[in-house]
């Protein structure tokens, strides 16, 4: 008999719930898990433990936590503070989603003898004769569509992930499915901060879990002229405008920063675009390697539409140049590409010519 297990991800919330439900509908013999990863966070406390259990129990799956603190401060925190104290923005759901959800849960599964590791993630998964190979899709939420936190998972493991949200369109589908079983999560609030930060305060956080500190410094206009001082390099992003405390004839914006000098460089809005940007730290899901240059589409931000871009790969970098200029691109942040609604990979922004 062909083996059907599947090990789910639960955070307590709706999406998760759900998926449990649609999975067991679909015959599948489901184990449910809620991985401890960061003490008090939103989606690791006593409340999400308990409410993934009493939906485990109520449709009749077995449910277990699992101790994966350590690892998540190796791989996400601690990437996360480096980070910022390199002068980048961090995406941590990107690198939970590599190292914890696909990595760590997917090795529990294996242990545990499942064939599968399913998770609440808005995506799609598929095999695609074209291209020979299972791939990871847009799902059919639109704005909702999560895709772009996933261009980093083992692309080894895509044929075995499932998403049972991939064709819902919107979140109220989900929760009236939860409404009509008597899920108790079903009207349970989403979570939209960072779980490790849920008051949001990202700055307190790294002042209180790491050597970033306020230390005042200069800030510079492009061509390096004093135009006020600010608070430490890590209260400032990329497009900023608000906050900057210097006055000027035309509104000014964080276009980024000198780390060596303690600068917080600013300018017109029309220098915030970018025509080119270098990524590493690639993961390609699509094909093994960009032989030729590709037109594809760009999401450089969760939040942005897409960009038609060409793409050319030498070694371990692509060059990304943009058709039309784009806003505000971040070191940091990831730059995932689309062909159609398939991801062919991503990497992060680490240059910013």
């Amino acid at each position: 008999m062909e083996n059907n297990k599947v090990l789910l991800g639960m955070s307590g919330g709706v999406d998760s719930s759900v998926s449990a439900l649609l999975l067991k509908e679909k015959g599948y013999e489901v184990i449910g898990t809620t991985l401890e990863l960061f003490a008090g966070s939103s989606c690791c406390n006593v409340n999400t433990y308990l409410d993934a259990k009493k939906v485990c129990n109520s449709i009749g799956i077995p449910h277990f936590t699992y101790n994966y603190k350590e690892a998540f401060k190796k791989h996400v925190i601690d990437d996360f503070i480096n980070c910022y104290a390199n002068c980048k923005t961090p995406n941590p759901c990107i690198e939970c989603n590599k190292y914890m959800k696909f990595g760590f849960m997917f090795e529990k599964a294996k242990e545990l003898g499942c064939k599968y590791v399913a998770t609440g993630h808005y995506a799609k998964t598929e095999y695609n004769e074209k291209y020979q190979r299972w791939v990871l899709k847009k799902s059919n939420a639109g704005k909702k569509d999560q895709s772009y936190v996933l261009w980093n998972i083992p692309k080894n493991l895509i044929e075995f992930i499932l998403f049972p949200l991939a064709d819902f369109e919107d979140k109220e589908q989900i929760r009236e499915i939860a409404r009509n079983k008597n899920l108790k999560v079903a009207n349970k609030p989403d979570s939209e901060d960072i779980c490790f930060i849920p008051d949001g305060n990202y700055k307190k956080f790294l002042e209180n879990n790491s050597n970033i500190k306020p230390k005042r410094g200069n800030i510079v206009n492009s061509k390096g002229k004093i135009l006020g001082q600010h608070t430490g390099l890590y209260n400032y992003t990329i497009g900023q405008r608000k906050g900057l405390g210097i006055s000027y004839h035309v509104p000014l914006f964080v276009l980024g920063f000198h780390k060596e000098k303690n600068e917080v460089i600013v300018g017109e809005e029309k220098e915030l675009y970018k025509k080119e940007i270098t990524v590493t730290d690639i993961n390609l899901l699509l094909i093994d390697e960009i032989t030729q240059a590709i037109e594809v589409d760009v999401k450089t931000r969760y939040s942005s539409k897409v960009a038609k871009a060409m793409l050319t790969q030498s070694k371990d970098k692509i060059k990304v140049v943009f058709k039309e200029p784009q806003r505000a691109i971040t070191p940091g942040q990831s730059a995932v590409f689309y062909i159609d609604d398939i991801v062919l990979g991503g990497g992060k922004i680490t240059i910013d010519p």
